[in-house]
């Protein structure tokens, strides 16, 4: 059998501050290669470039990773404020309504970071633009300074609800991860359950219930050494398993 297919989401990113282009991060290329043992495939975040009828007959999961710009808060019922950054529009045109289709196919879905953010969007949640300003929060985000192992460091717990999905593919009640987001969930959708919280209550880890499939995210950054980290490994390890059976259903279809 040939190895499933993952489509990665891709970003909207300028080459020399001047020439658009669409990109992937080694990192998720090479968790998906390696660790799903599947094919990674780059998807345009851009409507105007692919469907999601078009994505959902090339792929068997998809990771929707972090990006610079965040979903824009219209999305969530939001007005737009300075503290909610940059946008990307054509990612969220996109990556929004895929996440829908593909949870009610029971297609894998697996969100990093702003990935994260848009399954939790996609099912009624709001964000928060900085988590930091809220009382008691710690500063989730990326360190401005140092090396690119500075910056992707270990830095916090994750309390993870016991018996919940993340603890059986953890096989642990905690896991310690790295953290680089400034935005978070506010008030959670009614499917969106929160499976796992950092230390100052911030969510960290969600699912969609009832879920004929994997639905999955992680406000952290697992596909970092997706290979060696002893959490990281083990949920792209799974993340590839369902992609491989959703392969399966689809061959023998």
């Amino acid at each position: 059998m040939t190895r499933p297919v993952i489509g990665i989401i891709g970003n909207a990113h300028l080459i020399n501050d001047q020439y658009p282009a669409q990109a992937v991060g080694s990192m998720n290329m090479d968790a998906v290669s390696q660790v799903c043992d599947a094919v990674p495939v780059m998807l345009p975040a851009d409507p105007a470039h692919v469907s999601v009828s078009d994505a959902l007959s090339l792929c068997d999961g998809f990771i929707f990773p972090g990006g610079r710009p965040n979903v824009h808060p219209h999305e969530y019922g939001h007005e737009e404020t300075e503290a909610h950054g940059a946008f990307d529009r054509a990612r969220d045109a996109l990556a929004l309504p895929l996440i829908r289709e593909a949870v009610a196919r029971g297609v894998p879905v697996l969100g990093l970071c702003r990935g994260f953010q848009e399954i939790a969007v996609a099912f009624g949640s709001t964000l928060h633009p900085e988590i930091r300003e809220l009382p008691g929060r710690m500063n989730h985000r990326m360190p401005p300074d140092g090396t690119l192992e500075e910056k992707f460091e270990l830095r916090h717990w994750v309390e993870l609800t016991d018996g919940g999905p993340f603890a059986r593919i953890f096989n642990a009640n905690r896991v310690f991860t790295n953290t680089l987001h400034g935005q978070g969930i506010d008030v959670a959708g009614p499917r969106v359950i929160v499976d796992g919280r950092a230390e100052d209550g911030t969510a960290e880890a969600i699912f969609i219930e009832g879920a004929p499939g994997f639905a999955l995210g992680v406000q952290w950054h697992p596909e970092y050494r997706a290979a060696e980290d002893p959490t990281s490994r083990p949920l792209f390890a799974a993340f590839g398993e369902a992609a491989r059976a959703t392969r399966i259903k689809r061959m023998v279809a």
